[in-house]
């Protein structure tokens, strides 16, 4: 039985509005509804860009609640639900699908890191406590582990999983995933860079930072590789090129927080260890930012 597709094209890795405060759910909301009248495909709360590691529990579970109320069902919403304490992942899992959100984006565990033969039990624990689709993410440059092909083929066995986040960034080990998993689990870019290479494997779209400030522009990449224009598709890749390098000049979120704020979103406020972005850089992101026409 093939499973349920959760999303196909762009979804949003959103920011989370801060301030000195906490959340600012007033822009939050605004950004919310300007995302889905871009028409954004799906809207991914509190993952990496929305700065989950640094919500408080209370904070992290009114963030979700909170979108999926202001989303109203116009798009998936996704909510990051992954930790490297497996029972606290399991307790928001449920939350978040009490909550009402459609699927859960979880992490690979972090700093304790795990075997494959962890990641597997992992994965299948939390499937077997969601009521709701499972997307794993992969993103071996914060977490320090990278989950293998075999271990993807064996968690695909599972009716709750049914979708890959791959920002390994290695071509090569994607093809060997999508040579074991392919029809089974959907495959998702993680790197804004890699959207049409990955959809070329097989893949269904892009869990993106560049679209939290160009939602059509990044969506229009898949829209035109669906449609088959795959040379058009590379070549609004190639366009876009310039300010995805600038959004990734330092750790994400800052750059992208910095853009938000220029573009009027939020402030421009992260949690420690997140600074605000250099001087210089920020120079160079403003730089490229007009050259886009983000901001005059």
């Amino acid at each position: 039985m093939k499973k349920k597709t959760v999303f196909k094209g762009i979804a949003t890795a959103l920011i989370t509005p801060l301030d000195e405060t906490g959340i600012n759910y007033e822009q939050f909301g605004k950004l919310i509804d300007w995302q889905i009248e871009e028409k954004i495909d799906a809207l991914v709360i509190c993952g990496t860009t929305g700065e989950a590691s640094t919500l408080s529990d209370a904070e992290h579970r009114a963030a979700i609640t909170f979108a999926v109320q202001q989303a109203k069902g116009r798009v998936p919403i996704i909510a990051g639900t992954g930790s490297n304490d497996i029972e606290y992942a399991h307790d928001l899992t449920s939350f978040a699908c009490e909550a009402g959100a459609d699927a859960m984006l979880v992490v690979t565990p972090y700093y304790n890191k795990a075997t494959q033969k962890g990641l597997t039990k992992m994965f299948t624990q939390i499937a077997d406590k969601s009521t709701k689709p499972i997307i794993l993410y992969n993103v071996p440059s914060r977490t320090g582990i990278n989950i293998e092909s075999a271990t993807y083929e064996a968690l695909a066995e599972h009716e709750n999983i049914v979708g890959i986040k791959e920002a390994n960034g290695n071509i090569s080990k994607i093809v060997e995933t999508m040579a074991r998993v392919h029809g089974k689990l959907d495959l998702y870019s993680g790197n804004d860079d890699q959207i049409v290479p990955l959809m070329a494997l097989g893949g269904v779209g892009c869990i993106s930072v560049l679209s939290n400030i160009m939602p059509a522009q990044t969506r229009e990449i898949c829209t035109r590789f669906f449609q088959g224009d795959i040379a058009g598709s590379a070549e609004q890749q190639y366009k876009l090129y310039g300010i995805t390098e600038a959004l990734f000049c330092e750790v994400n979120p800052i750059p992208v927080k910095a853009a938000m704020a220029a573009m009027g979103f939020c402030k421009d406020y992260l949690r420690m260890p997140l600074t605000t972005i250099e001087d210089t850089n920020r120079e160079k992101l403003i730089s490229v930012m007009r050259a886009y026409g983000l901001i005059v």
